[in-house]
């Protein structure tokens, strides 16, 4: 059994659920633009709706919101830090 299949009983707005639903997708080594994210859950135009869902989610490893980054390249922050993000992302070989 991995974190992607623990059963969660996650609190959030619809908009929230389906976002932490979509980051659960993302397979580790992988990472997806808060773009990207808005556009697989049918929301093309709400990025920054995508990350005010990420900073808001309450399990960080278990929903993995620190495979979300910038358009614009670079890391991003990150609810528990920049670094810890990075470090993360180095672990996991995301390219």
């Amino acid at each position: 059994m991995t974190i992607a299949d623990l059963a969660l009983d996650l609190r959030g707005t619809d908009f929230q659920r389906a976002v932490w639903a979509a980051l659960r997708e993302i397979p580790p080594g992988c990472t997806m633009t808060y773009a990207e994210v808005a556009a697989r859950i049918g929301r093309p135009g709400a990025a920054r709706a995508v990350a005010r869902a990420c900073a808001a989610n309450p399990v960080a490893l278990a929903v993995p919101c620190h495979r979300v980054v910038p358009a614009s390249g670079g890391t991003g922050g990150w609810r528990w830090g920049a670094a810890r993000k990075r470090v993360l992302l180095a672990k996991e070989g995301a390219r």
